[in-house]
């Protein structure tokens, strides 16, 4: 079957030219706010960590650690995003 057009449908020939959609434009995405509540979030889990002592002592006396690891980590994260990417506009 070589013909896809059904019964109904008038041919190709006979139908009103589709406009063309519009272009999408990029979402707007507020990295620095998000990597700021993941910071405060960061925060928040190390304070709770050393103020329970069940959290911080033991087997599980490398959770504030992990705490303070992803607070840096997302620090440098946000620097990297204020400074502009990393400039990568600029490089060749």
């Amino acid at each position: 079957m070589t013909d896809e057009t059904t019964p109904d449908a008038p041919p190709a020939s006979d139908r009103a030219p589709q406009p063309e959609p519009a272009p999408l434009e990029p979402l707007h995405v507020p990295m620095l706010r998000i990597i700021e509540v993941g910071l405060a979030v960061w925060v928040v889990a190390l304070v709770v960590t050393l103020v329970v002592p069940a959290l911080h002592e033991g087997d599980r006396d490398w959770w504030p650690w992990t705490c303070v690891a992803g607070f840096v980590l997302g620090v440098i994260g946000w620097a990297y995003v204020r400074r502009g990417r990393g400039n990568a506009s600029d490089a060749v």
